[in-house]
């Protein structure tokens, strides 16, 4: 018998390659590290002293093999059981233990547990519990890498659980199509949850997947570091001067539940058994030994030094002070910091189209800021649909100008990992309403993650929204409300091609996600007059087209030019009109001041009236301005259906025909 009672016998075979036995050992501590750091959580679960754990116990080679073998400054996106991934990047331990416990010297301010986070300072970008969507934010990373000639791989982790999900087939499509050098690592490690492999899918190795895609895989040992080691720094070696995807499958088995709480009752009988002589620590170890490389006594030192490396951090996060909580700063962080420096609109004018004035805005831009990639279904050399990037491809190249693959999840994630690398990108949704199928990225990544762990999210989403056009209920929702809900994004949505000009120059500028909303009935419909050159417009601040006395009337989008068009019909009704332009900031100061003075309030929206934000003006009102009300807030909208697609239906579907009748009805009060 070995030490602890381990067989001096291991069940794998190890090949050094060329290793020294220097390095043989620094991987065993490596590997070790993760090992007895599970141990001491486990006994710290059990007493209470942290309230949830995700083993990775029986797949830490795949971690460190996989850590070790790529450069320190090659961005890796680990999963929740890849402690050893962030052990072996040196991540302080004591700031480890302060993120379990959800403590101020986490990487999350106590706002996300485990391993949900990212550190740019060790090249890591952690997960959200959707398990897909960091797939997209590696592609990214890796085209990033590819803009700047970095010659860098990046690697991304995914379970065979989550490679069930839509964004494992965008990601790798998107990197097949675009040669990007991203390692798709699969732990494949037999179960999701309580479900087995032969209830996710039908193939037998995820070397097949690679084969579909028409990209390079391989399926190799997960519970051998060595293997796992010399496969990744094979891989990535490649990738580096011939970039294009790999698909890499690791072999393993998850020897605890999918967390403590969750068991694994489920088990059949003697499966542990047979995995635990697979084990990657014991077997590494028993090699080392049989080799001569390792002895009791040095072992028995290393695991010392390691325990109590582990006890002392453990102790010095468990002695910190909780958590205190700051409204001020709770809501600070929800954005990068930005002071905008105001560039004025110049005198010289041209009449312009919506249309075109959104297109120059965005060609200014690509000038201005170099880092600037558009990407988008069709935006190439088609121009796009509504022709806003007509040409582009000719004045930016197709580096910066890309046409996607229909994959809304993986082009917001590339964004994102565009972001990371200190880009900014701008995508077109082709239609507002394909959005649904990106939203996770929008609403739990761009809008999160600079709350949750101090990163940006660079990046506009172009949305051509709105009704009045016949296009049925896919091509025509409006759906800003969705966004106005989450906390995170800003939304912008312009009315006159002038303000559309100024603010997509300012959303471009802000480091933070925004969120632009184009109708589409006004691309070319509506002229005005639009400054040359560039110039922005400041987010988050609304305008008074019309002074009055009797009526405020709040809208924005289409329903401004609805407002315009009723009151230029009725001269004798003394109107506020407000075109809000932002709606997440809203300018509520210009807001309650026009209502505190005119004491009646309207609320046009062209979304469908429940739920829609005229219902959050008209609840800010009336907590804010009840006493000056002469009579009660009126919100119009939309009826309650899709949006129907023949003529007669859909102009009685929006709501330009009862906001004349509520007009008549406020001032009647």
């Amino acid at each position: 018998m070995g030490i602890f009672g381990i067989p001096i016998q291991n069940f794998m075979r190890f090949q050094r390659k060329g290793l020294t036995n220097d390095e043989l050992i620094h991987f065993y501590r490596a590997i070790l590290k993760p090992r007895l750091i599970e141990e001491k959580m486990l006994i710290a679960l059990r007493q209470g002293r942290i309230s949830k754990w995700f083993s990775g116990y029986g797949q830490e080679a795949i971690s460190v093999g996989a850590t070790l073998a790529l450069e320190e400054d090659e961005y890796i996106l680990p999963m929740h059981r890849n402690l050893g991934i962030f052990t072996s990047r040196n991540v302080p331990l004591d700031r480890l233990f302060s993120q379990f416990q959800g403590k101020a010297n986490g990487f999350t301010k106590g706002r996300d547990r485990s391993f949900h986070f990212g550190t740019n300072e060790h090249h890591l970008v952690g997960m959200i519990s959707h398990l897909g969507p960091q797939m997209g934010i590696a592609d990214g990373i890796a085209l990033a890498t590819k803009l700047k000639k970095e010659n860098k791989a990046t690697l991304v982790i995914t379970g065979d659980g989550g490679a069930s999900e839509g964004d494992f087939h965008e990601a790798i499509n998107v990197a097949a199509v675009w040669d990007l050098p991203v390692i798709f690592l699969v732990e494949n490690n037999q179960w999701g949850l309580s479900t087995p492999s032969e209830e996710q899918f039908r193939f037998k190795s995820f070397v097949y997947k690679a084969i579909g895609y028409g990209i390079k895989g391989n399926s190799i040992d997960g519970n051998n570091i060595l293997e796992v080691y010399h496969e990744v720094k094979k891989i990535a070696e490649e990738m580096r001067s011939n970039p294009g995807p790999f698909l890499l499958e690791c072999r393993t088995f998850r020897m605890r539940g999918h967390e403590e709480a969750s068991g694994t009752k489920y088990y059949p009988e003697g499966l542990q058994d047979k995995w635990s002589k697979k084990d990657p620590v014991d077997n590494y170890r028993a090699f080392l030994i049989n080799k001569g490389i390792l002895s009791p006594e040095m072992n028995e030192e290393i695991v010392e030094e390691i325990k109590k490396e582990i006890s002392t951090a453990f102790e010095s996060a468990l002695a910190e002070e909780p958590i205190s909580f700051s409204a001020e700063t709770e809501l600070g962080d929800r954005f990068a910091a930005f002071e905008q420096e105001a560039v004025a609109p110049a005198e010289e004018q041209t009449e312009m189209r919506m249309v075109d004035a959104i297109s120059n805005g965005l060609k200014e831009a690509m000038h201005k800021f170099p880092e600037l990639v558009i990407m988008g279904q069709d935006i190439a050399e088609y121009g796009g649909v509504f022709k806003v990037t007509d040409g582009f491809i000719n004045q930016f190249g197709k580096e910066r100008v890309r046409n996607t693959p229909l994959c809304e999840a993986a082009i917001v994630g590339s964004a994102l990992g565009l972001s990371v690398k200190g880009y900014k990108s701008v995508v077109e949704m082709q239609f507002a309403d394909f959005v649904t199928e990106g939203f996770n990225q929008i609403v739990n990544n761009l809008a999160k993650i600079h709350w949750r762990w101090g990163q940006n999210a660079d990046v506009v989403i172009r949305m051509p929204t709105g009704a009045g056009v016949g296009a049925g209920p896919f091509h025509s929702q409006s759906n800003e409300a969705w966004f106005t809900h989450t906390p995170g994004l800003k939304v912008v949505y312009p009315a006159f091609p002038q303000d559309a000009k100024g603010l997509l120059i300012s959303a471009i500028e802000d480091p933070n996600p925004v969120l632009f909303f184009e109708h589409k009935a006004l691309y070319r419909s509506v002229y005005g007059q639009v400054s040359e050159g560039y110039f922005n417009l400041p987010i988050g601040k609304g305008m008074r087209l019309r002074e009055g006395e009797q009526l405020s009337i709040i809208t924005y989008g289409q329903g401004v030019h609805w407002a315009l068009g009723y009151l230029d019909q009725h001269p004798d009704i003394s109107a506020d009109l407000i075109d809000l332009r932002s709606l997440m900031p809203l300018d509520e100061e210009l807001i309650y001041g026009s209502v505190q003075k005119t004491g009646r309030a309207i609320l046009l929206q062209e979304d469908c009236l429940f739920g829609g934000i005229a219902s959050d003006i008209s609840a800010m009102i009336n907590e804010h301005c009840f006493s000056y009300l002469d009579a009660p807030v009126k919100r119009v909208g939309s009826m309650n259906t899709p949006v129907p697609f023949a003529r007669e239906l859909e102009e009685n579907f929006l709501p330009k025909k009862r906001f004349a009748e509520a007009v008549e009805e406020i001032l009647a009060y």
